[in-house]
């Protein structure tokens, strides 16, 4: 199986098994709400971004506990996509459970400053 086919296989079950916090974040990304168009789960080379904005070229990770024990991964990742002309922000579960408006808010003024 290639590595092409592998990716879309799980971003499908990523898709399909959303962390809380990814659900909540998604109702506020979905259907253009920002303005833009938001995919989730999207393949990008041998990585799969959680939350991806193609023409603002913007990726929002969301990071759970597993991400203290594998930040060298993620930030190999970050790199990436970075290369790739995106930029990267990062939320951790908790700020999108306990502060849902305020992540909206930072994406939001990411989306609108000039670097993306």
């Amino acid at each position: 199986m290639t590595s092409t086919i592998r990716n879309t296989q799980n971003a499908r079950k990523l898709r399909t098994n959303q962390t809380e916090a990814e659900k909540r974040l998604w109702l506020h990304l979905r259907n253009d709400n920002l303005g833009v168009r938001f995919r989730r789960q999207l393949s990008l080379g041998p990585y799969i971004a959680d939350f991806a904005c193609p023409s603002k070229k913007l990726i929002i990770e969301i990071d759970g506990g597993q991400h203290d024990i594998q930040q060298a991964y993620d930030q190999k990742r970050t790199s990436f996509f970075e290369q790739k002309g995106y930029t990267v922000i990062r939320f951790w579960n908790n700020d999108i459970l306990d502060n849902t408006s305020g992540v909206v808010a930072s994406t939001q003024k990411t989306l609108g400053s000039s670097h993306v």
